[in-house]
């Protein structure tokens, strides 16, 4: 049985505000020592299978930087397939830029037959969770299904974010509409496919020329397989997932990993998630330090009277004498000075957050705001930060000129337009 894994990388991410300003969405960072794909590639390793291409387009560097000949995944390897990363270019046939993901697999089906695969699974490069694609490509062959999406129940009122199936009681799907201003049901794909790789040949040949269409899996094509009644099944997943695509769930996905048990064990031993590690130093928690229920990434530093409570500190943070980080996420070699505050926000890396200064606030109940800090960002000393405020990348302190008292109030957006 041949199966070759196609990861959907390519994503622009801009609901992840700066976050995504100079990365790629899959490339974000996440839990003190990961990438946001480190999941989907595990995942893929984990059930044998080494045959992998990633179609990337979103400002690629920093993915191809992390990912390379794919050593940590086990995946440097050619007779077995290996990884492949590959982006949109121009040359004699007819290729461009991606106008949605069935057209990235379009443009590359010569890099897809190469090896004559049986089965094909299209994953997305930017979801949190930990699966076994072997059962599910079991239950595509005991359903002798054409195609076969990996579907999960989500909250109802954010059901309009996903495609929404119906299916019958042997789980052969009825209908499919994607993003449905009112959904019917609450019965989410989890934009995990597996197809029959001649039928999905054949599939985006008949897409590639049809005018009407938006060229997606989502929009297009599995709707189209259900309407022509040929044989699509959803399979059931029970565990733990989510799309972090947006502020507010990489926020929650982080918290997740802190509940007692955590919603991902990432101590699973039989279920690695592999990534390209940085050679940092071990933790340093100076004398009279207090660390409550957080994680710390190799190489960070917590300095006298420091106090870290549920928050997850990337490698290289450096927390100043007095300085207080509550229900944030911190990423690379961020620089939190002394006395200063950060509530409930999202720091990235190589920010600096000086001396004195407050930035974010959980002190009302229930509001659940985000401050976010852009990489490479310096708040002044003394400054503060509301909640829900967006600082742009690369800010220094005279751009905060413009707040001669120092306040930088609720929901502001400072050197950051969305795209």
């Amino acid at each position: 049985m041949k199966v070759k894994a196609i990861i959907l990388a390519g994503g622009e991410g801009t609901r992840l505000a700066t976050l995504t300003s100079k990365r790629a969405k899959p490339a974000v960072p996440f839990a003190g020592k990961y990438r946001i794909i480190d999941f989907t590639l595990s995942n893929c390793v984990n059930s044998g299978i080494f045959d992998v291409l990633i179609l990337t387009q979103y400002r690629p560097h920093s993915l191809n930087d992390h990912i390379g000949r794919g050593g940590p995944w086990d995946l440097d390897r050619s007779f077995t397939g290996g990884v492949q990363m590959l982006q949109p270019y121009k040359g004699k046939s007819d290729t461009d830029w991606y106008l949605g993901t069935a057209d990235a697999v379009t443009q590359n089906i010569n890099f897809v037959r190469r090896g004559r695969p049986e089965y094909v699974l299209i994953l997305s490069g930017d979801h949190i969770y930990e699966m076994d694609y072997d059962v599910l490509i079991q239950f595509h062959r005991e359903k002798k299904a054409e195609a076969t999406i990996c579907t999960i129940r989500v909250p109802m009122d954010e059901a309009s974010r996903y495609g929404i199936l119906d299916c019958d009681d042997d789980y052969a799907v009825r209908d499919f509409v994607e993003k449905p201003a009112n959904p019917p049901s609450n019965l989410a794909s989890m934009g995990v496919y597996v197809f029959n790789y001649a039928s999905l040949e054949r599939l985006l040949q008949e897409d590639h020329v049809m005018l009407d269409s938006n060229h997606d899996f989502g929009k297009d094509i599995i709707p189209r397989m259900v309407r022509e009644n040929m044989a699509v099944f959803a399979f059931p997943y029970g565990g733990y997932w989510i799309d972090v695509g947006t502020v507010d769930a990489y926020w929650e996905a982080h918290m997740d990993l802190l509940k007692s048990p955590p919603s991902l064990n990432l101590n699973d031993r039989s279920w690695i998630i592999h990534t390209r590690s940085e050679e940092r130093p071990p933790v340093h928690v100076h004398t009279g330090a207090t660390v409550r229920n957080s994680m710390l990434a190799d190489g960070t530093v917590i300095s006298e009277g420091a106090l870290i409570e549920r928050s997850v500190l990337s490698p290289g943070v450096f927390v100043g004498p007095n300085a207080v980080v509550r229900e944030s996420i911190i990423l690379t070699d961020a620089y939190i000075e002394a006395n200063a505050v950060v509530e409930r926000c999202i720091i990235d890396k190589l920010a600096i957050i000086g001396n004195g200064a407050h930035v974010g606030d959980i002190s009302q109940v229930g509001d659940l705001s985000i401050t976010s800090v852009g990489k490479a960002t310096h708040v002044p000393p003394g400054f503060r930060v509301g909640k829900g405020v967006i600082l742009g990348t690369d800010l220094r302190l005279e751009e905060f000129n413009a707040f001669p008292d120092k306040n930088v109030p609720n929901n502001a957006k400072v050197g950051y337009k969305k795209k």
